[in-house]
């Protein structure tokens, strides 16, 4: 499915409205995701559309939009020494993956990790589109705090899963969209 244009246009340009526009925060009131621990987050691609990779047979096929994200997500170790990256799985429309802070820093927390990756991940494909401003990512994401070790075992088996269990995910596309259709944009 195309990407529509006019859609993303009427989108930007709403005003936020406060009855209609009713986000409630999945964050832990309180917690301080600046503080060290394990943290499992989930992306969603704007739109869920699929154009980071194909899944076929289990194994992940990455676009060059896909391969721009690995990038980046690599990258963040760079940018924040104070992480580890764990398990990492890029999905056709989502990515899941674990990030570890180990140290306290107020100015890096959880959040701001997640922003900096969105920003340059989405900068990036949008070169390779030859576009600006046009969005990659869904406002916001899904994050977990790991509080074990048994819950960081569950979850690395679930990221690993992932590719296998795609087709019955709950973001599988209805309409199954072709995945070079998806470059050639």
């Amino acid at each position: 499915m195309p990407y529509n244009c006019d859609v993303a246009l009427l989108t930007k340009t709403m005003k936020y409205n406060p009855d209609i526009h009713n986000r409630r925060s999945i964050r832990l009131p309180g917690y301080d995701y600046s503080q060290p621990g394990a943290y499992f987050v989930t992306i969603c691609i704007w739109q869920r559309e699929c154009l980071l990779s194909e899944i076929q047979d289990g194994n992940i096929l990455l676009s060059n939009y896909g391969e721009a994200v690995n990038f980046n997500w690599l990258n963040l170790i760079r940018v924040y020494p104070h992480i580890e990256l764990d398990s990492f799985v890029i999905m056709p429309n989502h990515i899941h993956g674990i990030i570890i802070i180990k140290s306290q820093n107020k100015n890096h927390s959880l959040s701001e990790i997640v922003r900096c990756f969105k920003t340059f991940s989405a900068r990036r494909i949008n070169q390779l589109r030859s576009v600006t401003g046009i969005p990659v990512w869904q406002r916001g994401y899904y994050e977990h705090i790991i509080r074990n070790q048994t819950g960081l075992s569950k979850i690395q088996e679930y990221i690993i899963n992932n590719p296998y269990n795609w087709e019955s995910d709950e973001i599988y596309p209805s309409s199954k969209q072709t995945f070079s259709a998806t470059i050639s944009q």
